[in-house]
């Protein structure tokens, strides 16, 4: 299984340029199967320290997982909704148009 992050939108203040939200998401592949994951996270204004045209997405990565963002729990949740596609536990259908 590969997982990737992106930080996918921040929200900054005009005055500082200062990130206060990271919008976040995580997927994984498992060859024909996918799972996703979305969050924010947010920060104290002028925390972290990096100017807006300063910063990579690694170190808002790191933020995130610094501030909240349980990197193993989504993780092992990714892992887990995968499991469940290729083995399911659950169906739906009608029974009578089988």
């Amino acid at each position: 299984m590969t997982t990737t992050w992106n930080i996918v939108q921040t929200d900054y203040l005009v005055a500082d340029g200062f990130i206060t939200t990271a919008h976040w998401t995580a997927s994984a592949v498992d060859g024909t199967y996918t799972a996703g994951s979305y969050g924010t996270c947010s920060f104290a204004a002028a925390t972290p320290s990096i100017p807006y045209a300063s910063v990579t997405m690694q170190e808002v990565l790191d933020w995130c997982w610094a501030n909240g963002v349980d990197k193993t729990a989504v993780e092992a949740n990714l892992a887990a909704q995968i499991a469940l596609l290729k083995n399911p536990v659950q169906k739906s259908a009608l029974p009578w148009s089988a």
